[in-house]
């Protein structure tokens, strides 16, 4: 089964038993999280397709969460030349990795 959802202001194409990085969300590990923004379904040949208007009524997809975390440091550098300004900025985004059920 092919699922299209929007989570964290993003969407993603999931199937079942993918693993997947998305924005943190405030559940334990091995907690069970369900998304309701389902945008798509369809199955895996591309027959019975059904697509919302912007979200289909009462479709859901739970998952299983593995793993919280951070991704690696992106380095922000800002630079002037003939002014002698430098500045370097590093962010580590965090994620929740899950396990579409």
């Amino acid at each position: 089964m092919l699922n299209v959802i929007a989570t964290g202001g993003k969407q993603y194409i999931v199937r079942s038993g993918q693993k997947l990085k998305i924005e943190k969300l405030e559940v334990n590990e091995g907690g069970k999280v369900t998304f309701e923004n389902v945008l798509l379904t369809a199955d895996d040949d591309g027959s019975n397709v059904q697509i919302g208007t912007p979200y289909l009524a009462g479709a859901k997809v739970s998952a299983t969460v593995l793993k919280q975390g951070k991704h690696r440091t992106v380095r922000v550098e800002k630079f002037k030349r003939k002014v002698r300004y430098h500045k370097v900025h590093g962010q580590r985004q965090r994620f929740t990795e899950v396990q579409i059920a």
